[in-house]
């Protein structure tokens, strides 16, 4: 059987730099699978991308020799048992705002005793290229348990969050943790008020030797996160790549027709 190779870098406190896939296209991630990135994360909360579209996608990136992770569309136990079983090597849960919610999170992630996830399925030992007893045997141990911090109930708990027994990964929603820090004008955070937020998280993982991890959209960025001690890094997505350098070469030809309306994503 496999070994997640994801989750044994973090261990070792090594930092992973993947990228977010939200087009769902079978032929776009086979090739993104083979770029480079240690880990492709399959975004089933913010993209129509189905179920049976998912599985597809983690046998793909898994093939590759890339680790699959996958978001679900929210902490609940059907959904982190079914993309567990449809073989994403990891979950990520979104909008994590209680130690109960963590709790329960990781525990749906984990066979007993630890967790409460049922058996079934057979993609999930399919894609770590082994037998079905051998995963049932040391999945609890390979399996990614990834929690993301994306407001300020969020950020009041993360110290003790992050202490949790198999929790892997902290990893900050940024876009909507400045949202969620928006004041009741409406305003967005200031930049310092919003940098603090961060470097609480990154200390409280630092203090409990629990990898942290945030959304970039530079290289740049990446290093200079990297530097500071966030691990996990998301940088961008298959869709804003595409975009982003097909709009670099419709202004380097000057081109002047059609629409140019689509900011980023």
């Amino acid at each position: 059987m496999k070994k997640n190779a994801f989750k044994a870098a973090l261990q070792a406190g090594e930092s992973q730099v993947g990228t977010w896939l939200s087009m769902g296209h079978l032929t776009a991630t086979r090739v993104m699978a083979r770029t480079g990135f240690p880990y492709l994360t399959v975004d089933m909360e913010h993209s129509p991308i189905d179920w049976s579209d998912a599985g597809a996608l983690f046998g793909a990136i898994a093939d590759a020799g890339c680790v699959p992770l996958a978001r679900v569309p929210a902490g609940k136990h059907d959904h982190i048992k079914r993309v567990l079983d449809a073989g994403a090597y990891g979950v990520i849960v979104p909008m994590v705002e209680s130690i109960e919610d963590a709790k329960y999170c990781i525990a749906a992630a984990k066979y007993p005793p630890q967790g409460i996830r049922s058996i079934g399925g057979t993609l999930h030992a399919l894609n770590f290229d082994g037998p079905t007893g051998d995963y049932y045997k040391y999945a609890n141990n390979e399996v990614a348990v990834i929690l993301q911090i994306e407001s300020p109930k969020g950020i009041a708990c993360v110290e003790e969050m992050a202490k949790l027994p198999g929790l892997d990964c902290l990893f900050v929603g940024t876009n909507d943790l400045r949202a969620q820090m928006r004041h009741p004008d409406g305003s967005d955070p200031g930049a310092e008020e919003y940098e603090a937020g961060l470097q609480k998280i990154l200390k409280a993982g630092k203090d409990a030797k629990c990898p942290v991890g945030l959304f970039v959209m530079t290289p740049d960025e990446a290093k200079k996160r990297i530097e500071e001690g966030w691990q996990m890094i998301g940088l961008g997505s298959e869709l804003r790549m595409m975009v982003a350098q097909a709009q670099k070469l419709v202004e380097e030809l000057g081109l002047t027709g059609g629409r140019k309306d689509i900011a980023r994503y």
